[in-house]
């Protein structure tokens, strides 16, 4: 089932979207010191392990046909209606274009009117302050952090309270 917003698309991740995406991905160095290099077999494992997860939602994010990162909802819990979001984009050339943010809202969207959760988390890298201020743009609540990320929350409630009066 592909997800249609005003600027992207998002469509389930298949191996030849996994591949098309770290192909171009360079590692941000606002997440991370190591660097990044493309590996058929490293895909296919990472791909491998996500596909079969049943608590992950996995998309491919697509603008012009182009598939410019992947956002996904894991750690999917049905029972406590609970998921985490996450999201990569490839490189900087897409990123400050509010394809990312595109893509989490409709991302938790989904979240909240297919999958019924009602509490989604995310997470950023204490250094990632773009992320940061784009979880609190989307109504996340900040909770904790730790010595490597700041944690966020968003109750289904507050969300629909955001977009109604968007």
């Amino acid at each position: 089932m592909d997800i249609r917003g005003k600027s992207i698309i998002l469509k389930p991740l298949t191996r030849e979207l996994c591949h098309e995406i770290y192909k171009k991905y360079v590692a941000d160095p606002m997440m991370t010191d190591e660097t990044y290099e493309y590996s058929v077999e490293k895909v296919d494992v990472y791909f491998n392990e996500r596909a079969k997860d049943p608590k992950r939602r996995i998309f491919a994010i697509i603008v012009n046909e182009i598939a410019i990162g992947e956002v996904q909802i894991k750690y999917i819990d049905n029972i406590i209606k609970k998921g985490n979001l996450g999201i990569h984009l490839v490189n900087d050339s897409v990123k400050g274009k509010g394809y990312g943010t595109e893509a989490e809202k409709l991302m938790i969207q989904y979240a909240f009117e297919e999958l019924g959760l009602n509490t989604m988390y995310a997470d950023a890298v204490l250094r990632n302050t773009r992320s940061q201020h784009i979880m609190r743009k989307l109504g996340f609540q900040y909770i904790c952090e730790d010595e490597v990320f700041k944690y966020y929350e968003l109750k289904k409630d507050n969300w629909l309270k955001e977009v109604s009066e968007e």
